[in-house]
Protein backbone atom coordinates (compact mmCIF):
# COMPACT_ATOMS: atom_id res chain seq x y z
CA UNK A 1 0.00 0.00 0.00
CA UNK A 2 1.16 3.53 -0.88
CA UNK A 3 2.41 5.30 2.08
CA UNK A 4 1.99 8.98 0.32
CA UNK A 5 -0.33 10.72 -1.33
CA UNK A 6 2.39 12.38 -3.61
CA UNK A 7 5.91 11.05 -4.54
CA UNK A 8 7.78 13.92 -6.16
CA UNK A 9 11.09 12.32 -8.26
CA UNK A 10 13.92 14.68 -8.30
CA UNK A 11 17.10 13.71 -10.78
CA UNK A 12 19.88 15.98 -9.60
CA UNK A 13 23.33 16.20 -11.44
CA UNK A 14 25.29 19.38 -10.99
CA UNK A 15 23.04 21.56 -8.87
CA UNK A 16 24.46 22.79 -6.12
CA UNK A 17 23.56 26.33 -6.20
CA UNK A 18 19.97 25.32 -6.67
CA UNK A 19 19.25 22.18 -5.02
CA UNK A 20 18.46 23.74 -1.25
CA UNK A 21 16.08 26.07 -2.44
CA UNK A 22 14.40 23.75 -4.54
CA UNK A 23 13.89 21.59 -1.33
CA UNK A 24 12.55 24.01 0.38
CA UNK A 25 10.00 25.41 -2.13
CA UNK A 26 8.84 21.76 -2.84
CA UNK A 27 8.43 20.99 0.52
CA UNK A 28 6.49 24.11 1.05
CA UNK A 29 3.75 23.02 -2.01
CA UNK A 30 0.62 21.25 -1.95
CA UNK A 31 0.37 21.93 2.09
CA UNK A 32 -1.93 18.79 3.58
CA UNK A 33 -0.69 16.57 1.18
CA UNK A 34 1.49 14.14 2.53
CA UNK A 35 4.83 13.82 0.44
CA UNK A 36 8.09 11.98 0.09
CA UNK A 37 10.76 13.59 -1.75
CA UNK A 38 12.95 10.88 -3.63
CA UNK A 39 16.33 12.43 -4.77
CA UNK A 40 18.35 10.23 -7.10
CA UNK A 41 22.27 12.19 -7.39
CA UNK A 42 23.33 10.84 -10.87
CA UNK A 43 27.00 11.11 -10.25
CA UNK A 44 27.44 14.67 -9.79
CA UNK A 45 30.97 16.66 -9.11
CA UNK A 46 29.82 19.79 -8.15
CA UNK A 47 29.54 19.36 -4.59
CA UNK A 48 25.78 18.15 -4.94
CA UNK A 49 26.64 15.10 -3.99
CA UNK A 50 28.22 16.15 -0.81
CA UNK A 51 25.61 18.38 0.65
CA UNK A 52 23.00 15.90 0.08
CA UNK A 53 25.03 13.67 2.16
CA UNK A 54 25.60 15.80 4.63
CA UNK A 55 22.27 17.07 4.79
CA UNK A 56 20.44 13.45 4.56
CA UNK A 57 22.98 10.93 5.79
CA UNK A 58 22.85 9.10 2.45
CA UNK A 59 21.01 6.65 1.13
CA UNK A 60 18.04 5.98 2.89
CA UNK A 61 14.79 7.96 4.51
CA UNK A 62 16.00 11.20 6.22
CA UNK A 63 15.17 12.17 10.20
CA UNK A 64 11.77 13.68 8.89
CA UNK A 65 10.67 10.10 6.82
CA UNK A 66 9.87 12.57 3.75
CA UNK A 67 13.33 12.10 1.71
CA UNK A 68 14.87 9.54 0.43
CA UNK A 69 18.51 10.32 -1.40
CA UNK A 70 20.23 7.69 -3.42
CA UNK A 71 23.40 8.14 -5.33
CA UNK A 72 24.88 6.69 -8.59
CA UNK A 73 27.79 5.96 -8.60
CA UNK A 74 28.81 7.79 -11.65
CA UNK A 75 26.37 10.28 -14.29
CA UNK A 76 24.43 7.74 -16.54
CA UNK A 77 21.64 10.35 -17.55
CA UNK A 78 18.07 11.95 -16.76
CA UNK A 79 16.44 8.62 -17.56
CA UNK A 80 18.68 6.44 -15.25
CA UNK A 81 18.06 8.97 -12.60
CA UNK A 82 14.01 8.71 -13.17
CA UNK A 83 13.85 5.12 -13.16
CA UNK A 84 15.97 4.58 -10.01
CA UNK A 85 13.52 7.06 -8.45
CA UNK A 86 10.76 5.69 -9.64
CA UNK A 87 11.67 2.20 -8.40
CA UNK A 88 11.72 3.81 -4.62
CA UNK A 89 8.03 5.68 -4.94
CA UNK A 90 5.31 4.53 -2.66
CA UNK A 91 3.16 7.53 -3.57
CA UNK A 92 -0.26 7.40 -4.67
CA UNK A 93 0.44 10.41 -7.35
CA UNK A 94 3.60 10.61 -8.25
CA UNK A 95 5.40 14.28 -10.21
CA UNK A 96 8.35 14.65 -12.31
CA UNK A 97 10.79 17.34 -10.83
CA UNK A 98 13.96 18.91 -12.15
CA UNK A 99 16.39 19.77 -9.52
CA UNK A 100 16.99 23.54 -11.28
CA UNK A 101 14.44 26.28 -10.16
CA UNK A 102 13.06 26.56 -13.30
CA UNK A 103 9.70 25.08 -12.55
CA UNK A 104 7.38 26.28 -9.89
CA UNK A 105 6.35 23.77 -7.34
CA UNK A 106 3.00 25.95 -6.46
CA UNK A 107 1.08 24.75 -10.23
CA UNK A 108 1.50 21.17 -8.49
CA UNK A 109 -2.33 22.13 -7.33
CA UNK A 110 -4.51 21.93 -10.08
CA UNK A 111 -2.86 18.75 -11.58
CA UNK A 112 -3.07 17.20 -8.56
CA UNK A 113 -6.65 18.15 -8.01
CA UNK A 114 -7.33 16.88 -11.65
CA UNK A 115 -5.92 13.64 -10.24
CA UNK A 116 -6.70 12.88 -7.31
CA UNK A 117 -9.67 15.06 -5.77
CA UNK A 118 -11.56 15.51 -9.43
CA UNK A 119 -10.39 12.12 -10.33
CA UNK A 120 -11.05 12.92 -13.77
CA UNK A 121 -7.18 12.47 -14.83
CA UNK A 122 -4.48 9.93 -14.70
CA UNK A 123 -2.00 11.74 -16.39
CA UNK A 124 -1.23 15.43 -16.24
CA UNK A 125 1.03 17.14 -18.53
CA UNK A 126 2.29 20.65 -18.01
CA UNK A 127 2.55 23.00 -20.31
CA UNK A 128 4.93 26.54 -21.29
CA UNK A 129 2.97 27.62 -23.99
CA UNK A 130 -0.36 29.05 -22.29
CA UNK A 131 0.13 31.97 -21.67
CA UNK A 132 1.57 31.56 -17.85
CA UNK A 133 5.54 33.60 -17.02
CA UNK A 134 7.35 32.01 -19.43
CA UNK A 135 11.00 33.31 -19.70
CA UNK A 136 11.93 34.36 -23.50
CA UNK A 137 15.23 32.55 -24.16
CA UNK A 138 16.16 30.41 -27.33
CA UNK A 139 13.92 30.75 -30.79
CA UNK A 140 15.86 27.39 -31.65
CA UNK A 141 14.79 25.94 -28.30
CA UNK A 142 11.11 26.84 -28.79
CA UNK A 143 10.86 25.57 -32.47
CA UNK A 144 12.62 21.89 -31.56
CA UNK A 145 9.91 21.82 -28.68
CA UNK A 146 7.25 22.71 -31.05
CA UNK A 147 8.38 20.10 -33.95
CA UNK A 148 8.77 17.64 -31.37
CA UNK A 149 5.57 18.01 -29.71
CA UNK A 150 3.71 18.24 -33.42
CA UNK A 151 5.35 15.13 -34.76
CA UNK A 152 4.63 13.28 -31.51
CA UNK A 153 0.99 14.14 -32.07
CA UNK A 154 0.59 13.28 -35.26
CA UNK A 155 2.54 10.16 -34.44
CA UNK A 156 0.59 8.97 -31.28
CA UNK A 157 -2.36 10.65 -31.82
CA UNK A 158 -2.26 12.96 -29.24
CA UNK A 159 -2.77 17.04 -28.84
CA UNK A 160 -0.44 17.97 -26.55
CA UNK A 161 1.68 21.28 -26.92
CA UNK A 162 4.76 20.33 -24.72
CA UNK A 163 6.26 16.95 -24.97
CA UNK A 164 9.38 17.67 -23.80
CA UNK A 165 8.06 19.25 -20.73
CA UNK A 166 9.55 18.30 -17.11
CA UNK A 167 6.07 18.27 -15.11
CA UNK A 168 4.07 15.55 -15.59
CA UNK A 169 1.80 14.43 -12.90
CA UNK A 170 0.20 10.74 -13.07
CA UNK A 171 -0.93 7.89 -10.60
CA UNK A 172 1.04 5.30 -9.03
CA UNK A 173 -0.75 2.63 -11.76
CA UNK A 174 0.31 4.77 -14.25
CA UNK A 175 4.00 4.72 -13.24
CA UNK A 176 3.95 0.96 -12.87
CA UNK A 177 3.18 0.69 -16.44
CA UNK A 178 6.35 2.33 -17.36
CA UNK A 179 8.91 0.71 -18.57
CA UNK A 180 12.27 3.12 -19.22
CA UNK A 181 15.20 1.74 -20.92
CA UNK A 182 16.16 5.68 -22.11
CA UNK A 183 18.93 6.69 -20.20
CA UNK A 184 19.05 10.32 -21.50
CA UNK A 185 16.67 12.74 -22.26
CA UNK A 186 15.28 10.44 -24.57
CA UNK A 187 13.12 9.31 -21.18
CA UNK A 188 10.74 12.59 -22.00
CA UNK A 189 9.66 10.90 -25.19
CA UNK A 190 10.02 7.22 -24.15
CA UNK A 191 7.39 7.90 -21.13
CA UNK A 192 4.49 9.59 -23.14
CA UNK A 193 5.18 7.18 -26.07
CA UNK A 194 4.25 4.18 -23.56
CA UNK A 195 1.52 6.50 -21.57
CA UNK A 196 0.01 7.62 -25.15
CA UNK A 197 0.03 3.55 -27.14
CA UNK A 198 -1.82 2.36 -23.45
CA UNK A 199 -4.93 3.97 -25.18
CA UNK A 200 -6.58 3.45 -21.67
CA UNK A 201 -5.43 6.64 -19.17
CA UNK A 202 -7.22 10.27 -19.11
CA UNK A 203 -4.68 12.44 -20.24
CA UNK A 204 -5.04 16.61 -19.31
CA UNK A 205 -2.60 19.72 -20.10
CA UNK A 206 -1.87 22.83 -17.87
CA UNK A 207 -0.60 25.69 -18.35
CA UNK A 208 2.50 26.21 -15.66
CA UNK A 209 5.33 28.64 -15.01
CA UNK A 210 9.06 28.58 -16.70
CA UNK A 211 11.89 30.54 -15.37
CA UNK A 212 14.25 28.97 -17.68
CA UNK A 213 17.67 29.77 -17.23
CA UNK A 214 20.87 30.28 -20.27
CA UNK A 215 23.81 27.79 -20.58
CA UNK A 216 25.76 30.55 -18.33
CA UNK A 217 23.30 29.47 -15.65
CA UNK A 218 23.59 26.05 -15.96
CA UNK A 219 21.04 24.88 -18.74
CA UNK A 220 22.40 21.01 -19.67
CA UNK A 221 19.86 19.76 -22.82
CA UNK A 222 21.43 21.22 -25.90
CA UNK A 223 21.26 20.79 -29.95
CA UNK A 224 22.13 17.20 -29.98
CA UNK A 225 19.17 16.06 -27.44
CA UNK A 226 16.51 17.88 -30.12
CA UNK A 227 17.91 15.82 -32.59
CA UNK A 228 17.94 12.57 -30.75
CA UNK A 229 14.33 13.24 -29.75
CA UNK A 230 13.45 13.26 -33.58
CA UNK A 231 14.87 9.84 -33.79
CA UNK A 232 13.37 8.65 -30.36
CA UNK A 233 10.13 9.88 -32.06
CA UNK A 234 10.24 7.01 -34.52
CA UNK A 235 12.14 4.31 -32.14
CA UNK A 236 9.41 4.42 -29.32
CA UNK A 237 6.66 4.49 -31.86
CA UNK A 238 8.04 1.11 -33.12
CA UNK A 239 9.12 -0.15 -30.46
CA UNK A 240 8.10 1.76 -26.84
CA UNK A 241 9.50 -0.30 -24.47
CA UNK A 242 13.27 -0.57 -26.15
Amino acid sequence: MAQYGLSVLIPAYNEIGNIAALLEIVQAALPGVSKELIIVDDGSTDGTREWLAHRFGGVGDSEAAAVKVIFHDRNKGKGAALKTAMAAATGDVIIVQDADLEYDPADWQQMYDLIARRKVADVVYGSRFYGRPHRSLYFHHYLANRLISVLFNILFNQTLTDIEVCYKMFTREVAQSLNLTSADFGVEVQIGAQIALRRRWRIYELAISYYGRTYDEGKKITWKDGVKALVYLIKYRLKPGN
